[in-house]
């Protein structure tokens, strides 16, 4: 973790826009994952079962997080939430922000939690991708959006008479991962990681020095500079 002492870090970029242009052309979860490694955030993937519905899927984003709970009855005198077809989930879609990722999670895995017509709404709405604890459907549709959507895989089974959303912007436990609201979601075909918004200017600071160092390992590798020696002179490999 990073001592008080070390001297601050400041970005190079102004807002989210730079910095999710900066990541989408040059970073990926493993040069991030590593740097959260030496952070010692060293549990910060999601499970490897959570995948893109197509390898060139690439998603980074700010977390909307979404609590779904399984419910096996329509109506509940206690909570009225249960009285909704979705419970709450057409309200978290529609609170959607740009650049913002639906991330879902709090129900078993045996129906689907994202389809096209989630995936439409959340695409008009500037949505930058979904990431489920389960899977997602209308696999055809959402890929012929370009939605980057990451779930389990394929299967329809819906979830209208399985589940239904409890809450939203809030704090989730996801796969080991807490996940707060506004946190950053990267994820490509290497699988999903979870950068905490109190240290995302180290993070995403030191991984774009990373990649870019990699780049120049690669080179030198290339031209027939052995590994060791490599790894001795720049600490990459």
């Amino acid at each position: 973790m990073k001592n008080l002492k070390d001297p601050v870090v400041l970005p190079i970029w102004k807002n989210d826009e730079e910095l999710f242009s900066i990541v989408r052309n040059e970073l990926y979860t493993a040069v991030v994952g590593d740097i959260m490694d030496k952070m010692g955030l060293m549990h910060q993937f999601l499970s490897p079962r959570i995948q893109p519905l197509q390898d060139d899927m690439f998603v980074v984003g700010r977390a909307m997080t979404v609590l779904e709970a399984d419910v096996r009855s329509s109506a509940s005198e206690n909570n009225p939430v249960l009285d909704k077809p979705f419970g709450l989930m057409l309200e978290a879609l529609d609170d959607l922000k740009k650049d913002e990722v639906y991330v879902c999670t709090g129900s078993s895995p045996t129906y689907a939690l994202w389809g096209e017509l989630m995936a439409t709404r959340a695409q008009l709405l500037g949505a930058a991708g979904a990431v489920v604890d389960g899977f997602s459907r209308d696999t055809k549709g959402i890929l012929s959006l370009g939605f980057p959507c990451f779930s389990y895989g394929r299967y329809a089974q819906d979830q209208g008479p399985r589940g239904k959303v409890i809450d939203f912007r809030v704090p989730i436990f996801m796969n080991g991962v807490t996940i707060n609201p506004g946190d950053i979601i990267l994820g490509d075909i290497d699988g999903v990681c979870v950068v905490p918004k109190e240290h995302e200017v180290e993070i995403f600071s030191s991984a774009i020095q990373k990649a870019r160092g990699e780049k120049i390992v690669q080179v030198k590798i290339m031209e027939g500079m052995p590994s060791k020696e490599a790894f001795d002179r720049y600490g990459i490999m």
